[in-house]
């Protein structure tokens, strides 16, 4: 009887369902089933943040970052770029890292409420007075920055908080913490120190060693905080360090991975766009674009140029001697996959299409991005073989989307939110992927999954967010309003003929990149000034690459204009000439 029942049960839902189908396609034209689906889409997205938010709360707040297997947590700002764990604090209680990194994702997502509830709770708990080793990069993008957005996007909008409730501590508790940074830079070179304790400053015995992103990837959340609080010094140590850096490239304009921060030495020469360098290029452009300054742009500019031409192999990008510019490692790395989404802030559109579809490819391999795979051997690295929830590819995607309103893109982010929830959902939570050839997870939700990850999934089906105002993203996610008012001098890419608009100093300001898809040497042009090498798809040096259609050509270097595959195999001016 139970049985029968069970069957029957069974069969009625099937016609519930079947109806519901049924029902769905009347009520909701096909012309608009795009969009009924995004909206779909974009509630599992949110079914998929929130389920990892609220296990944060429940097994992990107010520590930094939950672990899921185990539903218990961990304090690991100490941990972050801390490989062997040396000098852990012993009293270090977290600093609700995860709910700091959670807050522009509540507002993203609509959740005002919980917004409001976050803020407060900071405000009325968050201290940075800690006997903590805290990794200057890490803190920056995540903490200083997700606090800095999270103060604009309270202050931007009436609705958001209950008026008289919030009286700028975020804010406070940025500047107090960018105070902590500024002992970092007190070095001969301007160079910052990697590791800062926030109670003591630099520690005696400090390692002097550090990244290329981590010296200079500070431009945005400084100079952010400089605009809000008027004080000059957080911007002027993040620039000094950026122009002693950008000193020390070589004649071919490429910058190793490791450097000393007290004798200017490099340590490593080898380079690439992945670990260690990585956000240095994406900060860059980013700063031009938010503060409108042409030396972020001619900078940007010549350093675009040298990774084409020195790290590119078609749709790939290999490491290379910063000194030579020969190849030294064979190999794409996850954090490479930021890539395409900043060629298409530059224009790039056709490379950067290109070298997503390769990125995309690999995760289809396995099911998600492995940490590094050997390209000469076609083989995962033997050791790196882990995916703890990066959120490049996605962030790729969402650009890309938006850039070419291709429904592809639409479908990738679906298939990469199904991985997720195939993969690594585990009932406390999202867990990394210790192994992606055995899918055996490891015990770890990193903060920047609601950071980033579930945010560009969601905006990739939902952006209304940017309906009103344009924003530049940093590189752990946190959106940042591009106005005129943070220029120094508006850069002639939006300048009203170029199809934006200045009102106003108060007046959002387009990057017309996104939306129109030019090539950065046409502003040059406009602007009247010289004529420069472009920062367009530049022609790959080795004469064994052979393509299989247009897409893989690119644009030409010179002139922007897109090149073809001819019948040979070969990309050129063939049908263009």
């Amino acid at each position: 009887m139970s049985s029968f029942k069970s069957k029957a049960a069974r069969i009625s839902a099937r016609w519930v369902i079947l109806f519901l189908l049924i029902f769905s396609s009347l009520v909701v034209p096909a012309t608009s089933y795009s969009s009924y689906k995004k909206a779909i889409m974009s509630q599992k997205v949110k079914n998929m943040f929130y389920h990892a938010y609220e296990n944060y709360l429940a097994h992990a707040f107010p520590h930094d970052e939950l672990k899921p297997l185990t539903k218990t947590f961990t304090d690991s700002l100490s941990e972050l770029g801390n490989l062997n764990l040396q000098h852990l604090p012993q009293n270090y209680n977290g600093s609700a890292l995860t709910l700091i990194e959670s807050l522009s994702s509540l507002v993203i997502l609509g959740n005002n409420t919980e917004f409001e509830r976050a803020v407060l709770w900071l405000s009325d708990n968050l201290s940075f007075d800690v006997d903590a080793r805290v990794n200057l990069f890490e803190c920056n993008i995540r903490v200083l920055g997700g606090l800095v957005s999270a103060h604009i996007l309270a202050t931007d909008s009436t609705s958001r908080l209950v008026q008289g409730l919030y009286k700028n501590q975020l804010l406070n508790l940025a500047e107090d913490l960018g105070q902590r940074f500024l002992h970092a830079f007190d070095t001969p070179t301007g160079l910052p120190y990697a590791w800062i304790n926030l109670k003591y400053g630099v520690m005696e015995n400090e390692t002097t060693e550090t990244s290329t992103s981590g010296c200079g990837s500070l431009i945005l959340e400084m100079g952010a905080l400089t605009r809000l609080t008027g004080d000059s010094r957080y911007e002027a140590a993040a620039l000094r360090a950026l122009r002693k850096l950008w000193s020390m490239r070589s004649s071919l304009n490429l910058l190793g991975t490791t450097l000393d921060v007290i004798t200017g030495e490099w340590i490593e020469y080898s380079s690439g766009i992945g670990a260690g360098v990585d956000s240095f290029y994406e900060y860059l452009l980013k700063a031009h674009i938010l503060f409108g300054r042409d030396e972020f742009w001619n900078m940007f500019h010549s350093a675009y140029v040298a990774v084409q031409k020195y790290f590119r192999h078609g749709p790939w990008f290999h490491e290379a001697d910063m000194r030579s510019g020969k190849a030294t490692y064979w190999q794409l790395t996850s954090l490479q996959a930021f890539w395409p989404g900043l060629q298409i802030l530059v224009g790039d559109v056709s490379a950067a299409n290109s070298s997503h579809r390769e990125f995309f490819h690999v995760w289809e391999m396995f099911g998600v991005l492995p940490e590094r795979y050997l390209l000469d051997q076609q083989m995962l690295h033997p050791t790196e073989k882990y995916y703890p929830l990066r959120p490049e590819l996605a962030e790729s995607t969402f650009y890309l989307y938006q850039a070419t309103k291709d429904p592809w893109y639409l479908e990738v982010g679906e298939s990469i939110m199904n991985s997720l929830n195939k993969y690594t959902r585990v009932e406390g939570g999202y867990a990394s992927i210790k192994d992606v050839k055995t899918m055996i997870l490891e015990d770890h939700q990193h903060s920047f999954f609601l950071a980033e990850t579930c945010k560009y999934l969601y905006l990739l089906f939902n952006d209304s967010f940017l309906a009103n105002k344009n924003y530049i993203f940093t590189t752990e996610g946190h959106p940042l309003p591009i106005q005129s008012s943070w220029h120094e001098r508006i850069p002639s890419a939006y300048t009203p003929d170029n199809g934006t608009f200045v009102k106003s100093e108060d007046t959002i300001i387009r990057d017309s990149a996104l939306s129109l898809q030019v090539c950065p040497a046409t502003y040059l042009a406009r602007s009247g000034g010289p004529q420069a090498e472009s920062a367009c798809h530049i022609p790959d040096a080795r004469v064994d690459h052979r393509c299989r259609n247009d897409q893989q050509c690119g644009i030409d270097s010179i002139n922007c204009r897109k090149r073809t595959c001819s019948i040979a195999g070969y990309c050129g001016l063939w049908l263009n000439a």
